[in-house]
């Protein structure tokens, strides 16, 4: 599953189930959150980096994100004398030095005599700035987390000698995003496809494009959108051959992460569903149009709502439910809400759920 969708975006918040766990467990019910972190720091069949945010990866993809490791330290190299606190950079010697002699560590292991930041997510010290450089630029490597802590390794005592020893060029490296990306989404324009893997840039898209194009390995289609209109998007013969054999999608209706790959994509999710969604985690409680932390709802293949629940101790509260316009919640589609809550129990590590009187709004 993690091979097909190509990765799983990770996330800290936990108001009922991590992002990358609800993600999983949306297409397979009997998915528990121990199976990743095994894939990770157990099996390295996968590994923990950066696509367009923190995720889990599979471990074949490995010597394709040398590409990145090099353009990110060339941009952090040029960004962060001036968007991060001093002195990080005569830190990344120690760091590895530390690592080296002592094993995995996280942040908390280091710079024991600085000040800690207190004026937001990115005020790291510089021993962590120093951390964080060298797991994104390749020479450390996730080794496994405590809770929800990163621990970090060296690299070559974290990534299979098979996979980190490959050696891709920069063409050929290009060339799979692009079309790795591009089986994953069925279709889309140059620009949906360089963001996919984020390792590509929108020039390098642009032109494997026109020669994909002129070589016959993908053709121009016209998309339409939520609205009517219609988008020229790149696919392949491959794909449209494909579409009439295609099953109907479940009437069920699934609970999504704010970051499923279904929506990562804001723009183009609400071309293709007319759905708009933003996460309001920072924005001021009083200017929240729906809450904290809300998840989607999905119903065959339109988003019929969005739901605000949390859980507390052993209780799953479901504060509030939002219809999209035009869907109207009878009983059978209430019900079908309900089951899903009832099936996201076991992942949310509750018995109980429980609803506020007036949950279901509109």
């Amino acid at each position: 599953m993690l091979h097909e969708l190509g990765f799983v975006q990770i996330d800290s918040v936990n108001t009922l189930a991590r992002a990358h766990d609800l993600i999983l467990w949306s297409r397979r019910g009997r998915y528990r959150p121990e199976a990743l972190e095994r894939l990770v720091s157990h099996r390295r069949t996968a590994f923990e980096h950066w696509t367009h945010d923190a995720a889990v990866i599979p471990m074949e993809f490995y010597p394709m994100w040398r590409l990145k490791f090099a353009r990110d330290e060339a941009r952090m190299r040029a960004r962060w004398p001036a968007a991060r606190r001093e002195g990080w950079e005569s830190e990344i010697d120690t760091v590895l030095r530390h690592i080296g002699d002592h094993g995995p560590a996280c942040s908390n292991d280091l710079g024991g005599g600085e000040k800690k930041g207190s004026s937001g997510w990115w005020d790291w010290h510089p021993s962590k700035t120093a951390l964080e450089f060298l797991w994104r630029s390749g020479r450390l490597a996730i080794c496994h987390r405590r809770g929800f802590r990163k621990f970090y390794d060296l690299t070559e005592r974290v990534i299979p000698a098979e996979h980190r020893n490959s050696q891709k060029g920069d063409g050929e490296i290009v060339d799979w995003a692009m079309s790795e990306a591009l089986k994953r989404l069925g279709f889309g324009t140059s620009g949906e496809l360089a963001a996919f893997f984020e390792i590509v840039t929108r020039d390098e898209a642009r032109a494997w494009c026109a020669r994909a194009l002129s070589a016959g390995q993908i053709i121009e289609t016209d998309i339409e959108m939520a609205d009517g209109s219609r988008r020229r998007s790149f696919t392949t013969e491959t794909v449209l051959d494909t579409i009439s054999s295609l099953p109907d999608p479940s009437s069920r209706v699934r609970l999504l992460s704010p970051f499923d790959p279904v929506l990562r994509d804001r723009a183009r999710a609400e071309r293709l569903f007319g759905f708009h969604f933003r996460i309001e985690i920072f924005v001021p409680e009083a200017r929240r149009k729906y809450g904290y932390y809300i998840f989607p709802v999905l119903q065959g293949d339109r988003v019929i709502g969005r739901l605000d629940a949390r859980r507390t101790g052993n209780v799953l509260t479901v504060s509030a439910f939002w219809p999209e316009p035009g869907v109207r919640m009878g009983k059978g589609r209430t019900s079908a809400l309900i089951a899903e809550l009832e099936r996201v129990r076991s992942l949310a590590g509750v018995e109980i759920v429980e609803f506020s009187d007036d949950w279901l709004q509109g």
